[in-house]
């Protein structure tokens, strides 16, 4: 499949689907770099894997109130160059879905974080399972990643299920006048750990 992003950046990749998953989703595997052309190419070490969640608003639609857009065209870059896979799975919302999401946006201009909003409806802070991952990974021919995330759960939850993650990649942080807030509590909530560009400040109070 050809691939083209709004900034222009264009690649090829070679697109999987799952039959048989825990959850009983459609969820995608793009091969990119050296996967685009086979599953199985010893490059020497483990490819390097994303595992993103769907984000219609962010990935679609271009909303800042997220980093999800910029970070999923930010890992089809960096998988391009070295090789691996993106997982693309259906977690809208950290797993709530789409319209609990806008719900939760509402609570969110109220002055509630995107955990305690997740909260106020009556969901998990962030109720993302990972083991459809795992089982994609596996059906590649994937038992060994180098994981690019600033997400230590998710990281936790594949080697639980059994796909080790060789090395925890960061990916940028990118931070725009509307995200910032939403970003810190990541940082403070979730404990993510986000790769500063060369001075720029980030406040994880915020």
């Amino acid at each position: 499949m050809p691939l083209r992003f709004a900034d222009g950046f264009g690649t090829t990749a070679r697109v999987y689907s799952f039959d048989g998953l825990a959850d009983g989703r459609e969820h995608l595997a793009l091969g990119l770099g050296d996967r685009a052309a086979a599953v199985c190419v010893d490059t020497g070490g483990p490819p390097l894997v994303r595992v993103h969640s769907e984000c219609f608003t962010g990935d679609v639609l271009g909303s800042e109130r997220c980093d999800c857009g910029p970070q999923l065209l930010e890992a089809v870059r960096r998988i391009e160059e070295v090789g691996g896979f993106l997982l693309y799975l259906r977690q809208e919302g950290r797993g709530i879905g789409l319209y609990a999401k806008l719900d939760a946006y509402a609570l969110q201009d109220g002055g509630l974080d995107t955990y305690d909003a997740n909260l106020a409806l009556g969901y998990a802070e962030d109720g993302r399972d990972y083991t459809v991952a795992a089982q994609m990974l596996r059906a590649l021919g994937v038992d060994r990643v180098a994981l690019l995330s600033n997400n230590p759960d998710k990281a936790a939850q594949l080697d639980r299920l059994g796909v080790t993650v060789a090395e925890r990649v960061p990916t940028r942080m990118h931070l725009n006048a509307t995200n910032a807030r939403y970003l810190a509590t990541k940082a403070r909530r979730g404990a993510h750990t986000f790769d500063l560009p060369s001075g720029e400040r980030f406040d994880a109070e915020a």
